[in-house]
């Protein structure tokens, strides 16, 4: 198997909605982004795959010599060797890169975030960097785009976070910050134990009215000229901003399931929007309506 033939079957088996954005690119970009994708599958499978914290760090600290490895020029796994050719071509740095492992380090050093602005810090790392990179590959000529990508970033993350309440819950964790929780009056024990109230439904609602925003500021900062090579993006808006308004109908029931949206609707969206050039989901995020 090829370098980039393992990073399109680690992209494929993801069952992503990044990889219906993915099929749209011209070959380079597709390329580069595929294993970058990759590159984060790799790193976040470290944390939820790895049972003992210690080999954990270790795993973490040997993709950190990949990455080191790979800017002089002797990439040694698969991923790194598809990333490599498109280091200097789009502007993928290590300092980004260490960035994403620095948040994946950090499910490792804790399960709560007292405040929005430490989830936030850790929503930059995990995603609103990815935003950035990803926003490279595509292309960009206005450098308002990167803070579209970033906010995007960040929108996609806290949907993550929504969808994924009950999950990462039998893990032991709740990304939901503690003031959030104390001012809808849901102790972390209930969400531990899967309890569903009226409480936690305004909770949940707070969050994805927090999510919105982030969507909103995105689209605010994407400029015109930068719309169409921006397509990629617009189409992941498309699909997340479909799963957050599934989630709502499905009255917050993310305690005991996983809510998604089916491949057939994913591709839907997808290439509605790369034809209409992501118009459809932009007016959409405009008019705050969750509806698709």
């Amino acid at each position: 198997m090829t370098p980039i033939e393992y990073c399109q079957e680690k992209a494929a088996k993801s069952g992503s909605s990044f990889y219906y954005a993915f099929l749209f690119l011209p070959p380079e970009r597709r390329l580069a982004i595929t294993a970058l994708y990759a590159f984060c599958r790799e790193v976040d499978d470290v944390v939820d795959e790895c049972s003992d914290e210690s080999i954990a760090r270790i795993k973490l600290a040997w993709w950190r010599t990949q990455i080191e490895a790979m800017y002089q020029g002797k990439p040694d796994h698969p991923v790194t060797k598809a990333l490599a050719p498109w280091l200097i071509k789009f502007n993928i740095t290590s300092e980004r890169l260490n960035a994403i492992v620095d948040g994946m380090e950090m499910d490792l050093n804790q399960t709560r975030y007292l405040d929005w602005t430490g989830l936030r810090h850790y929503c930059w790392q995990v995603a609103g960097v990815v935003g950035e990179l990803s926003a490279s590959i595509f292309g960009y000529t206005d450098e308002k785009t990167l803070t579209y990508a970033g906010n995007l970033g960040l929108a996609f993350q806290m949907t993550n976070i929504i969808r994924d309440v009950g999950d990462d819950a039998r893990r032991g964790r709740i990304y939901l910050p503690i003031e959030d929780l104390q001012k809808f009056n849901i102790k972390a024990a209930d969400i531990l134990n899967g309890k569903h109230s009226e409480g936690f439904e305004a909770l949940m609602a707070f969050e994805a009215n927090r999510a919105r925003q982030l969507y909103a500021d995105a689209i605010a900062a994407l400029s015109e000229a930068d719309r169409r090579s921006q397509r990629p993006g617009l189409m992941m808006a498309a699909i997340y901003y479909a799963l957050l308004g599934e989630i709502q109908d499905e009255k917050w029931q993310v305690l005991e399931q996983r809510i998604s949206l089916t491949p057939l609707r994913k591709l839907w969206l997808a290439w509605k929007n790369w034809v209409l050039g992501g118009k459809s989901v932009i007016k959409q995020i405009k008019q705050g309506s969750l509806t698709s």
